[in-house]
């Protein structure tokens, strides 16, 4: 079987347990107050070019997500985001379940544009409704697609303009800024983004992400809120451990670089096969469509992601190709697909 399930199926890249190993019969102090938690915040913060950003580890996306957002917002105060976005669909209602509603905008290609923005904030306009305060993307987003630079110029822009705050979900920020499709930098992010996250777990480590707070009044006593949600965690040096290890010498972006190199290998041989896709390939997620009929045969040798039901007859299929995933298994993978009837 050729895993192309997600970006986290493997337990983390060599040289992050290699530096867990080393760390062994050293003692650390708890809860991030270590040298190697702060070496990863001096790191992430060079890397932004602000040493006035905060940095907090987290252990998923999901937390991230819960943690920060509802430390940002006040009771009445609600998130807008695109309708496929992760905290909309894949997070159990975590954000709703603390009580912030979640106003969705449809699209096509999990990009929010600001003249949905806009539509919303006009929308909900007095005291009877709840009050648009953030608006939440991801950077890839769900499908995979890259924002440019000038996008995220616009949605800064309406965010100014409306007095939103702009929260960006990098849990695939890897796979973005050595995208083909990039055309920023992560200090171009942080220019823009009142908080961002750095993605671990989907990008080589055992587990992790990485909050960066630019925005300095939503930084206050952030420590307090995280121990209060159950988020701050008493070996909060090994997540500093496995930064250190992954931002040292740009391995972090290495390992994204060749996700997105298999994706667009495998995106190239299916279309020359004759394959049609839900979105373009700009990252390491790829969506063919195919032939529901054809779902189980391929099944039997690969692990993926039903994505959509696109009719009676096709549907598009999730690949996520990782830093693990080799150029022979993307030649076998199109050998399988093929097999198959091309819709």
């Amino acid at each position: 079987m050729i895993n192309l399930m997600n970006d986290y199926n493997s337990p983390a890249h060599p040289a992050v347990i290699k530096a867990i190993e080393s760390a062994l019969g050293t003692r650390y102090e708890g809860y991030g107050h270590d040298e190697e938690t702060e070496t990863a915040k001096r790191l992430i913060q060079d890397l932004i070019a602000d040493s006035h950003a905060s940095v907090h580890f987290m252990s998923s996306g999901t937390q991230t997500n819960l943690v920060a957002i509802n430390a940002f917002l006040r009771p009445h105060e609600a998130v807008i985001a695109p309708s496929s976005a992760h905290i909309n669909v894949h997070e159990a209602g975590a954000i709703e379940a603390v009580g912030h509603k979640i106003l969705a905008a449809e699209t096509h290609d999990g990009k929010i544009r600001p003249d949905q923005i806009q539509e919303i904030v006009s929308a909900h306009g007095n005291e009877h409704m709840v009050k648009p305060c953030l608006v939440y993307l991801s950077q890839t987003t769900e499908y995979g697609t890259v924002y440019t630079h000038e996008e995220l110029l616009a949605l800064r822009r309406v965010c100014d303009a409306s007095g939103l705050l702009l929260y960006i979900d990098g849990a695939r920020i890897g796979y973005a800024l050595t995208s083909e499709k990039c055309d920023f930098t992560l200090q171009d992010i942080a220019g823009l983004a009142d908080t961002f996250y750095i993605g671990g777990t989907k990008n080589g480590l055992l587990f992790g992400e990485a909050l960066v707070i630019v925005n300095p009044l939503l930084q206050t006593d952030f420590l307090h809120l995280m121990k209060q949600a159950g988020a701050l965690t008493a070996k909060g040096f090994l997540l500093g451990i496995q930064y250190r290890a992954i931002l040292k010498d740009g391995l972090y972006f290495a390992l994204a670089k060749h996700a997105n190199k298999m994706a667009s290998k495998l995106s190239d041989g299916l279309r020359e096969l004759g394959y049609s896709f839900e979105v373009d390939t700009e990252s390491n997620q790829v969506f063919p469509i195919v032939c529901d009929d054809h779902i189980e045969s391929l099944k039997q040798h690969i692990t993926f992601e039903i994505w959509n039901h696109l009719n009676d007859t096709v549907s598009s299929i999730r690949l996520v190709t990782t830093w693990e995933t080799t150029e022979t298994e993307i030649e076998q993978v199109l050998g399988i697909f093929s097999a198959n009837e091309i819709v």
